[in-house]
């Protein structure tokens, strides 16, 4: 199936001031082999201003296809995820964060393989490439090496970057699976999952990496730490669906 549309989900919370730069980025990039753009925003019951952002974004870029979700309630980075997913309809779909860590100039580095008719699915790694990546905190790199690896050894991979936000998925692919981690816990939970699906082509590129501090809104701390290693046991290890 040739891939014409490229499906971005776009989970936000709290990212009222800056959700609009990163929709800049995404509305500029030029996708390779001519492919379309749908634009997915899941706000998760932000408690700022995001949801007025987003709504004038897409009322001043009516040009732009962007489909706008919100949920009621706060569930979740992973839970925003799974409504974007489902709502995809592009042939294959990225994550990318609201905030300003990742390019989305180098959707088209992810796309080479799927469209040279190597790949289902593509990670960005922040650990491989000469890409400019921000100076930042030692043992947060440590750790997601740790899990990296912990990962690894029961998803029988061989990443560098186990967590990293950009993940390209054949659509049809990431749908067919039971994703139940609704918060930091999704990114061991569909890496162990999609390792399993037979005869799935998993290949990882180099991107850049413009990391945030906690002062400048950076969310993840080490108690997701803890919840990504029982999520690599619990889905890696003994295979739960």
């Amino acid at each position: 199936m040739p891939l014409t549309k490229l499906s971005i989900i776009i989970p936000a919370y709290n990212e009222g001031a800056t959700i609009h730069l990163i929709l800049d980025k995404v509305k500029a990039v030029k996708l390779i082999n001519d492919i379309t753009k749908e634009i997915i925003i899941v706000n998760d019951c932000s408690t700022d201003n995001t949801e007025q952002a987003i709504e004038s974004y897409i009322a001043q870029n009516t040009g732009v296809n962007i489909q706008y979700y919100k949920h009621e309630v706060n569930k979740g980075k992973g839970a925003s995820l799974h409504t974007g997913i489902q709502k995809a309809t592009g042939e294959y779909l990225i994550i990318q964060d609201a905030d300003l860590e990742y390019d989305p100039e180098e959707y088209n580095y992810l796309l080479k393989p799927v469209v040279k008719g190597f790949a289902d699915v593509v990670f960005g790694s922040r650990f491989m490439g000469g890409n400019p990546h921000r100076v930042l905190f030692f043992w947060h790199t440590i750790g997601n090496k740790f899990l990296t690896m912990l990962s690894n050894m029961y998803s029988n991979l061989n990443l560098t970057d186990m967590e990293t936000c950009y993940k390209l998925f054949n659509t049809s692919m990431v749908q067919s699976l039971n994703l139940r981690e609704k918060r930091f816990g999704f990114e061991p939970e569909v890496t162990a999952k999609i390792s399993q699906i037979p005869n799935v082509r998993i290949y990882e590129v180099g991107i850049s990496y413009y990391g945030r501090t906690y002062a400048e809104g950076k969310k993840i701390g080490w108690k997701d730490g803890f919840r990504a290693i029982y999520c690599i046991l619990k889905y890696g290890l003994f295979k739960a669906k």
